[in-house]
């Protein structure tokens, strides 16, 4: 009748940012992180990382950023390199070139500049033969005789 009440159940683990640079901070240099971050304020330099990066809406970032997955929801200028995905949210802005392995742009997202692809492109067939398929296709006179 006067049983222990169960205890509560732990909540999930949220993706946590071990690393915050806040929206009053302006930091200059070369950044170099094996955790999460996250940047509020403004930043210019250099950023590698071996974790997501994750540029707030009240971002300005004048850098190169080389990580796995950065995910942007303020301004960026500077060229990207994400081994796994590149996110532009409805407010992130990339003046630059991107080489990922999947792009995400939201509806409102801007991207100004060039993305390279990572991937099957990358495989020893690469759709070469798929490429040439494609440029046939293209044009709908070259098949007609």
């Amino acid at each position: 009748m006067f049983k222990s009440s169960p205890k509560p159940a732990k909540p999930a683990p949220a993706r946590s940012t071990d690393t915050l640079l806040s929206t009053s901070a302006f930091f200059e240099g070369k950044l170099q992180c094996e955790a999460p971050l996250r940047i509020e304020g403004r930043y210019q330099g250099e950023i590698n990382s071996t974790s997501v990066v994750f540029v707030g809406e009240s971002s300005v970032i004048i850098a190169n950023i080389t990580a796995p997955e950065v995910i942007i929801a303020g301004k960026v200028f500077g060229d990207i390199y994400a081994d796994n995905r590149v996110t532009l949210t409805s407010t992130g802005e990339l003046y630059g070139n991107t080489a990922c392995g999947v792009i995400v742009i939201m509806e409102g997202g801007v991207l100004n500049g060039l993305c390279q692809m990572k991937g099957k492109a990358d495989s020893p067939s690469g759709g070469q033969s798929g490429s040439q398929d494609e440029s046939q296709s293209a044009d709908p006179a070259a098949g007609t005789g």
